[in-house]
């Protein structure tokens, strides 16, 4: 009974049923679990989000992206004061997976940088689109946010991405 109940807890944490319980080879179906996305946000197909407040872009990883990348271990930032450029790297997050660069969505400034990740990276994995937000950005063109995708965009990328 013990075995049974934690084969069915197993299976249920990796989303796995049997659909066909008493065959003596049950088939196996994989459920495709698709992360969150948060309507209001907008996102870039490398997985970064950003949420844009008055004269401030708030930007972080993805649902979609911890997920692929696993428990993160460690979370490279810049300073604030320093320059980013949309598309370009301003820093890394690294997990028992890999280690993968972060981009930013827009071009501007950073003023704030979130200091709890330096000792508690999981917080992207645990929280990524609130406690989990990585810097702070005064953007120097905001017509930039216009040309990232929102939540249905987002959505179908991920989906057409998982499919291949």
């Amino acid at each position: 009974m013990a075995l049974k109940l934690w084969a069915s807890s197993a299976a249920n944490a990796l989303r796995i049923s049997c659909s066909g319980a008493r065959t003596p080879f049950p088939a196996f179906s994989f459920s495709r679990c698709f992360s969150s996305v948060i309507d209001g946000l907008k996102y870039t197909s490398s997985h970064e989000w950003v949420k844009h407040e008055g004269s401030v872009a708030t930007i972080g990883i993805t649902d979609h992206a911890q997920g692929h990348l696993g428990e993160v271990v460690f979370v490279e930032l810049p300073e604030s004061g320093v320059a980013v450029a949309k598309g370009g790297s301003f820093g890394a997050v690294e997990s028992v997976k890999a280690t993968s660069d972060v981009n930013s969505p827009v071009s501007g400034e950073v003023i704030e940088v979130n200091a709890k990740l330096t000792e508690t990276p999981g917080l992207i994995n645990t929280s990524p689109y609130e406690d989990g937000w990585m810097i702070k950005v005064k953007p120097s063109d905001p017509s930039e946010l216009n040309s990232l995708m929102g939540s249905k965009e987002y959505t179908k990328c991920c989906e057409e991405e998982d499919a291949h």
